[in-house]
């Protein structure tokens, strides 16, 4: 069952204040009471390049909670890579260096990781116990950013890798998918054959074939479960390290896109080869690892916790991420 203990009351700080997640969990956290001070290069009570004011507002906390990074959904080209590497490094040290300042340390520090930091898996599912850590460029990132998070000695914070599946909710990857699928283009999504460069590979970028006729695994996660689940790291103090925030339930890519045809009532998506995802990728500036590598997670730490999920099941996701009800 859920801990049902009382939230703090203290003042959360939220770096990464614009995305996708800091900006549902903003009002989410003012209703419930609690003062929110934000960072983020604009847009944020505070800009990154302001140290001083970082050490002020986590002084005293009783939440920082670490989201900032640039997006993966771009080409990785060298300067994105570079990029990707230094937004989620230098965010994560310039918090673990205002932490280490602090007269009163915050009690909690959840930082942003990934659940793609697993292999690729087919074979069997990936849980912080017995997962086994991937290669490429993806798993690098994701390896840095963790390391970034557990390098200073914080004796009073405890510190939760939170390694996030795909992130379901309003917007989000399923808006683009949403129309996708009205205009008939909303079938599973074909591995196979596809030239590397060596450059890619060299990179690490090159996605190598592997499973096929939409048979990865897709893991996934409904955004308010992301945000139940920091809740839920707050009065669990048996909770630290790497924690998988994937629904118990995980899917495939055939399954997932069906399940999106079903909720917006399109029958029609025949399957797309990777040919076709790939030049569409790059059409579009994207890279086709991020849905055809099979990430294959579950919250085991939460599980024994006794985390209950508010969104277990990927149909039930979905259909309040498209604010569409069950049929009677």
């Amino acid at each position: 069952m859920t801990n049902t203990a009382p939230l703090p009351a203290g003042p959360v700080v939220i770096g990464g204040s614009t995305g996708f997640m800091g900006q549902y969990l903003i009002p989410r956290l003012r209703a419930a009471g609690r003062e929110v001070v934000t960072i983020s290069r604009s847009g944020a009570d505070i800009a990154w390049d302001d140290q001083d004011a970082i050490d002020r507002a986590v002084d005293g906390s009783s939440l920082v909670i670490g989201l900032a990074g640039k997006s993966v959904n771009c080409r990785y080209t060298p300067e994105n890579r570079a990029a990707i590497f230094r937004s989620r490094l230098d965010t994560t040290a310039s918090l673990s260096s205002a932490i280490a300042k602090a007269s009163s340390p915050p009690p909690l520090w959840v930082n942003s990781s990934t659940a793609t930091i697993y292999r690729h898996a087919e074979d069997r599912p990936m849980t912080e116990s017995s997962g086994d850590i991937g290669t490429g460029f993806s798993v690098e990132v994701a390896k840095a950013w963790e390391r970034a998070l557990f390098a200073d000695d914080l004796p009073a914070t405890r510190r939760v890798a939170l390694r996030s599946a795909i992130v379901l909710g309003h917007g989000g990857v399923l808006g683009p998918l949403k129309n996708l699928a009205r205009l008939g283009l909303g079938g599973a999504q074909h591995d196979g054959p596809w030239p590397i460069s060596r450059a890619r590979r060299a990179a690490g970028t090159g996605h190598r074939p592997g499973a096929r006729r939409g048979e990865q695994r897709f893991s996934w996660v409904h955004v308010e479960d992301v945000a139940r689940i920091i809740d839920f790291l707050e009065v669990t103090p048996s909770l630290e390290g790497p924690v998988n925030a994937a629904s118990p339930n995980p899917s495939d890519n055939a399954e997932f896109m069906a399940t999106v045809r079903r909720v917006l009532g399109v029958g029609f998506g025949p399957p797309m080869p990777r040919w076709m995802l790939e030049l569409g990728a790059i059409g579009i500036r994207t890279e086709t690892e991020l849905i055809l590598k099979s990430r294959w997670v579950i919250p085991e730490k939460l599980t024994v916790a006794g985390f209950e999920f508010a969104y277990p099941t990927l149909e039930d996701a979905i259909r309040e991420s498209f604010d569409v009800e069950q049929a009677a």
